[in-house]
């Protein structure tokens, strides 16, 4: 994984508008950061700190300290633990925007988080690890659900079009459970590509969990992995507030 996208949430409530306001990449030996237009596009957005300037594009040896910050300390004692809950081994060194791409570097009640642009895997499929988000809204019968499942257990997916919050949302479900609460929620970066993929007749979406973590807090508790043939002309994160902003001075000030 060498690029990560940075979503911000404009607005203060939890349910403010969500859009990629910048592109975090690994550059040879180098972090770079650039802004794309969504930065100019969501209303109330302004840049990070130390990152002033929305045309200007930063490097670092080091992973910048906004993003480094997101990441769990080495040295903290759950430290394996956090590594085996995204799947990745105990006593590994993953790179950093490995993790971040895992975790998408979520704080609670966050409006900041990253997300990879999904491309196709070795088998040219359509593949993402993530964390199913919204357990902690998820009832009680539904995390009991959670508590009971296995590794390998069949998700679905269900859109929810009258959802107040998101119309894009795609709710979650155990699919071997009739009439099963909730689960959660795919991430917001997913949920458009997801009803692009389910609209795929020929297009067979494999959803499973991957690990279950009751020792892990409930937004890393639900280990997930969604695999579904990668359809002909497909093209994620290819709209304009995915674009660099950079270059773009000129035709402004024209």
């Amino acid at each position: 994984m060498n690029s990560l996208y940075i979503a911000w949430r404009s607005g203060e409530s939890a349910v403010g508008r969500w859009g990629p306001v910048g592109k975090l990449e690994r550059v040879n030996h180098f972090f770079r950061f650039t802004y794309t237009k969504g930065a100019r596009m969501l209303p109330g957005f302004t840049a990070f700190a130390g990152m002033n300037d929305l045309y200007e594009v930063y490097e670092s040896e080091t992973l910048f300290p906004l993003f480094a910050n997101r990441l769990l300390a080495e040295r903290r004692t759950e430290y394996p633990a956090f590594l085996e809950w995204g799947g990745f081994k105990r006593q590994s060194q993953p790179d950093p925007l490995a993790i971040l791409g895992i975790t998408e570097g979520r704080r609670f009640m966050d409006a900041l988080e990253v997300f990879p642009c999904p491309a196709p895997d070795a088998n040219g499929d359509y593949a993402c690890t993530f964390f199913l988000h919204g357990v902690r809204h998820a009832s009680a019968n539904a995390q009991h659900e959670i508590a009971e499942m296995q590794s390998g257990a069949t998700l679905i997916l269900r859109p929810e079009t009258e959802n107040p919050h998101d119309a894009m949302a795609m709710a979650v479900f155990q699919a071997d459970i009739q009439d099963g609460e909730r689960l959660g929620f795919l991430p917001r970066f997913l949920a458009r590509d997801a009803r692009t993929l389910m609209s795929e007749k020929s297009a067979k979406i494999d959803f499973t969990v991957k690990r279950i973590n009751l020792d892990a807090p409930l937004q890393q508790r639900v280990l997930c992995v969604l695999n579904c043939p990668w359809p002909a002309g497909f093209n994620p994160c290819q709209s304009e507030e995915y674009q660099p902003l950079l270059g773009t001075e000129s035709a402004l000030a024209a």
